[in-house]
């Protein structure tokens, strides 16, 4: 519970409808690399990411993969298909001993007749659209350093942070070099750039963020 309660969006349901929801979840480990759907799957839960971390990612025709997001412990997902009733439009892989909780759809479908409930997930959508427009936008107007300090702050936003420590995302430099559409080559110059000056600190798997307003800042000016 408390793990869930550093969700802002969990955080404030009204009592009621997080107890209904907790009680009615299931328990689900996955094993790393195991996958919890696939793109084209039916919509089969509502879930809140416990501990470890899921790629959200895609393939094309001829193998070549598209990294989305890693989402972090403390975060639910996997609502769209439950709204409109569509396919899962992309896979979810666990990249470590993955924990979750699991809201079976019928339950799902009966909190959307509460108001309350109903609102929160209406404002969780309006959040990850907005998101998704600045990704939309950073890739037709913005400089390659504004885009990955965008994509970095975004990553960050995700990530699990302690109270009063910096922000960690957990990503390999050829991972997010694939979330932007860049080359390794292009990414390092940038990150090497983000480096000497002190915005952020490099390390084997993940980008701890040093600086986030001098981030904010690069994305305003480029």
């Amino acid at each position: 519970m408390n793990t869930l309660l550093a969700d802002p969006w969990f955080a404030s349901l009204p009592l009621a409808d997080r107890k209904t929801m907790l009680v009615s979840c299931e328990h689900l480990r996955l094993r790393p690399g195991e996958m919890l759907f696939r793109q084209g799957d039916a919509p089969c839960g509502f879930y809140a990411l416990l501990s470890g971390t899921i790629k959200m990612s895609t393939l094309s025709m001829e193998g070549r993969e598209a990294i989305l997001i890693f989402l972090e412990a403390a975060t639910w997902f996997g609502e769209i298909s439950l709204i409109d009733e569509m396919p899962r439009t992309h896979d979810a892989t666990a990249l470590e001993e993955v924990e979750l909780l699991v809201l079976d759809p019928a339950v799902f479908r009966s909190m959307m007749q509460r108001n309350s409930f109903a609102a929160a997930i209406a404002h969780m959508l309006a959040r990850r659209i907005r998101l998704l427009y600045g990704i939309v936008e950073d890739a037709s107007l913005r400089s390659v350093r504004a885009r990955v300090a965008r994509r970095l702050l975004l990553l960050a936003e995700v990530a699990q942070r302690q109270q009063n420590q910096h922000a960690i995302v957990p990503v390999t430099q050829e991972a997010l070099a694939m979330m932007l559409g860049m080359t390794r080559q292009t990414l390092s110059k940038e990150l090497r750039f983000f480096k000497q000056h002190g915005l952020i600190r490099l390390a084997y798997g993940k980008i701890e963020i040093l600086a986030e307003n001098k981030l904010f800042a690069l994305c305003d000016k480029e």
